[in-house]
């Protein structure tokens, strides 16, 4: 038996060193000492011997999800089907199942080539570390799985009774503010949301944020960033929700043999330029940078325009920020952009004050590239 906690005093130290040494403790059940003990101990679940613990109900949703990602691995299945219409990513589902994922547990469980990449912390405390002697805050925003937010599109059957779907994904966030990086977590306000009159905060049909998603994590930032930027000359933008079509990207990664995924339509904020109609662009000299995957150019750069998450920002804050984006992993490589371009450009990071890094949550076990540290500029 694993002891967690409740144990006190004498009971405590005698059991933990049972442990230790790999000794059974055997009492007989009259012992009014062992009532006395079972009484007191508190045992809660947890998941391949980690440290945090689970309820029950959490528990059974991280089994079934890694039941689910060892079917979809060996049918080499990309996407998984969930109910009502719903697709999720084997990725998501691989993430949110593995436990703990960092620290000496990184390399049981990432997707990293390198096991010297495997851990995220090191690689993200020294960007932080980096842009602070350069006067730059970093915001760090992972989006969160589709199935922490809508568990019930995966697992009908498990209630969660508003438990966090994502344990490990809040106590990891927990671990690199001890670090003093300001982590955004969207999950709250992505579950205070979920049912809007503009529709889920996600696509059922693509692996990325919905157009309402895009405009909380837009409004989310600017809470974050409103006194750090309050200086900074302002724009009129106007702003007009519309519904679109799309075709989602799970579809074409089901492959070949898959049903085929019915167009799925979706609102979006649309943005632009109050005075003369015209898309909002980049602003290399802004103060404000984004970087990051797909979530980055999404409803900007493809499946709409002029609804990404540059596009809510400026119409947020007032002005347009500057974008550094990826198809691609935004774990390391958006970084090697963002050296590339201040080795271009000595005096781009001097204009800079906060760079928002922005990227799917599954980066941290999921990407085969891993966590490189990359030099910031020279």
């Amino acid at each position: 038996m694993r002891i967690l906690a409740g144990i006190r005093g004498f009971w405590r130290a005698l059991l933990q060193s049972a442990r230790t040494v790999g000794k059974a403790i055997s009492l007989p059940r009259s012992s009014c000492v062992y009532a006395a003990i079972l009484t007191s101990l508190t045992i809660p679940k947890v998941f391949a011997g980690d440290s945090i613990p689970l309820s029950d109900l959490q528990q059974k949703f991280v089994n079934e999800l890694a039941a689910k990602s060892r079917a979809a691995e060996s049918e080499r299945a990309a996407v998984i089907a969930g109910v009502d219409g719903w697709f999720f990513l084997a990725s998501d589902i691989r993430f949110l199942s593995v436990g703990q994922f960092w620290g000496a547990d990184a390399t049981k469980v990432s997707r990293a080539h390198k096991p010297e990449s495997a851990d995220p912390i090191p690689a993200i405390v020294d960007f932080h570390e980096q842009l602070k002697k350069r006067g730059i805050d970093l915001l760090l925003m992972p989006v969160p799985p589709k199935a922490s937010i809508y568990p019930e599109k995966i697992l009908p059957d498990v209630d969660l009774h508003s438990e966090t779907a994502a344990p490990y994904l809040a106590r990891f966030y927990d671990e690199l503010r001890k670090h003093e990086i300001d982590v955004v977590d969207l999950a709250p306000v992505f579950v205070q949301n979920r049912a809007s009159e503009h529709g889920p905060v996600f696509c059922k049909t693509d692996s990325h944020w919905s157009g309402l998603g895009c405009v909380l994590a837009a409004q989310t930032i600017k809470e974050k960033i409103r006194e750090k930027l309050a200086g900074q000359p302002r724009k009129d933008y106007a702003a007009e929700w519309k519904e679109i079509t799309i075709k989602g990207d799970l579809g074409d990664l089901a492959g070949a043999n898959a049903k085929k995924l019915e167009p799925e339509k979706i609102a979006v904020r649309t943005i632009s330029d109050k005075g003369t109609g015209a898309a909002i662009n980049p602003d290399p000299k802004s103060p404000l940078l984004i970087i990051g995957d797909s979530h980055t150019l999404v409803f900007h750069d493809f499946l709409a325009e002029k609804s990404g998450l540059l596009d809510q920002l400026s119409y947020e804050t007032g002005f347009a920020p500057d974008l550094i984006g990826t198809r691609g992993s935004g774990a390391t490589s958006v970084r090697v952009s963002l050296y590339r371009r201040a080795r271009k450009d000595p005096d781009y990071l001097a204009k800079k004050k906060v760079i928002v890094w922005c990227f799917a949550a599954r980066e941290f076990t999921e990407s085969d590239q891993g966590w490189d540290k990359v030099p910031v500029g020279q």
